[in-house]
């Protein structure tokens, strides 16, 4: 019996499917994808995608083997969420920190001239910072450090702890981008000029889960938790005066965090290997 060419076309791409999926299902580092897709939840809308995916998975684990291998490294770097993306992808969803394209203007900083700084301190036994947080999908970092100051800063003042409202600052400070990146001082010159900030609790966050920033809630702008005084820029490449800040509240930290490195990192990184920090201390 004749077998027709429209015939042999289909079979044809089944047999090439069939060796495309044998190969893969050969790969040593299969097991591995399919295990951390497990852990960390992880479905694709096609075996395409997944397989593209695990392109990505095995480049960067790749990274992470030749990272750990080199001598007198101060940190680790894993497997974690971050593993099915590519550094550009990383960057773009969760490095959200925006500085100023024109300096500003150096003033003389509080604690410049302290010397009674302890050689440690750590303000979570003090109670002034709040658990952990996790800005998900949306690359509002800025929002985050800046709470995090005003909260350290607010406890040592009135004996509270309470914890502010990124998303109040991602839907309604225009000077920033919302989940396109942000710089921390137009967060706290937002509060300022606001008259203050309000709790997570009225105005929880969102945009971790939807990767947008959501209309201004401007009630909600309105309900005080927390007002802000002032704020000050901690003095650049001054160690001292960073460690007298840090002596006396929280500050406003950001790091460029853009590298591979930082998107797989498990230990704690030495300062001096990972680019710049820029830091902030807010009054109440």
């Amino acid at each position: 019996m004749a077998i027709s060419r429209a015939s042999i076309l289909p079979a044809l791409m089944l047999l090439f499917g069939a060796v495309a999926f044998v190969a893969t299902a050969e790969d040593p580092l299969l097991a591995t994808y399919e295990k951390w897709m497990g852990e960390f939840g992880r479905v694709y809308s096609s075996d395409t995608e997944k397989q593209n995916r695990f392109e990505v998975f095995k480049t960067n684990f790749q990274f992470i083997e030749s990272m750990n291998k080199q001598p007198g490294l101060t940190y680790t770097v894993g497997l974690n969420e971050f593993a099915d993306l590519t550094n550009e992808e990383f960057v773009t969803k969760y490095v959200g920190f925006k500085s100023p394209s024109t300096p500003k203007k150096a003033t003389p900083f509080k604690y410049a001239n302290l010397t009674t700084a302890p050689t440690c301190v750590d303000w979570r036994s003090s109670g002034a910072v709040t658990p952990v947080k996790n800005q998900g999908n949306c690359g509002d970092c800025w929002s985050f450090s800046a709470t995090g100051a005003m909260e350290g800063i607010n406890k040592i003042k009135t004996g509270t702890l309470l914890s502010l409202s990124e998303q109040e600052l991602v839907d309604c400070d225009t000077s920033c981008s919302g989940c396109n990146g942000g710089y921390m001082d137009y967060a706290f010159q937002w509060v300022i000029l606001n008259g203050g900030i309000t709790t997570e609790t009225d105005y929880p966050y969102t945009s971790g889960s939807t990767g947008t920033a959501g209309s201004c809630n401007y009630p909600k702008t309105y309900d005080y938790a927390v007002s802000l005084l002032s704020y000050q820029d901690v003095t650049t490449y001054c160690e001292s005066c960073l460690k007298n800040a840090v002596a006396n509240q929280p500050v406003s930290v950001a790091i460029e965090a853009s590298g591979s490195a930082f998107q797989f990192y498990r230990v704690e990184f030495s300062l001096g290997r990972v680019g710049p920090i820029w830091t902030t201390a807010c009054w109440l």
